[in-house]
């Protein structure tokens, strides 16, 4: 008996050593920490607005596509304020290129789609907060167990129930930002 408590026990270590976190990592961004200057430059509004490049592993078994937001918890609305929504990323795809938040670049694989900001524009809004405290930015990517179907006009926010609903995990890196 005391064999079969061992054995168990053995396996049941093996297999929680083999499960690996989601993760989500940036190049552009560094870790989960980003600090103003990133956030203000080349990403911000007022600068380049290029979205950055992004790159995501060990997402769980199940996941049919992926999404990424980013949002902003501070935008002084009430509500927050959503810079990018993109949806319906293929399963094999795990990186965004810099830049492929811009509809215009065409860099997305085949299938993503953009979703509406909360500016009302499909893509990458870079940051741009107004004079005071900081602000704070969530870049999500979501394992989804299906793919959505919002219409080109649904707003950013509905998009997030639709991604909350189906969502197996996400992982976020968080940055914050001040008006220079």
């Amino acid at each position: 008996m005391k064999r079969m408590y061992t054995f168990l026990a053995l396996m049941v270590f093996a297999c929680s050593a083999v499960a690996q976190t989601f993760t989500l990592k940036s190049n552009d961004l560094g870790g989960q920490f980003v600090n103003s200057q990133l956030l203000n430059g080349m990403m911000g509004y007022n600068g380049g607005n290029v979205s950055p490049q992004l790159s995501w592993e060990h997402a769980p078994a199940g996941t049919q596509c992926f999404a990424v937001t980013m949002y902003d918890v501070d935008a002084p609305s009430g509500s927050g304020f959503w810079h990018w929504v993109l949806y319906n990323i293929p399963a094999d795809v795990h990186e965004l290129p810099a830049g492929a938040g811009t509809p215009e670049r065409k860099l997305l694989p085949a299938g993503a789609a953009h979703g509406i900001n909360d500016a009302g524009m499909p893509g990458y809004l870079g940051p741009g907060p107004l004079p005071g405290l900081p602000h704070q930015y969530i870049i999500t990517v979501f394992a989804l167990k299906t793919k959505i179907s919002p219409d080109k006009t649904t707003p950013a926010a509905f998009v997030g129930v639709l991604l909350n609903q189906n969502v197996l995990a996400k992982a976020s890196i968080v940055g914050y930002s001040q008006h220079p």
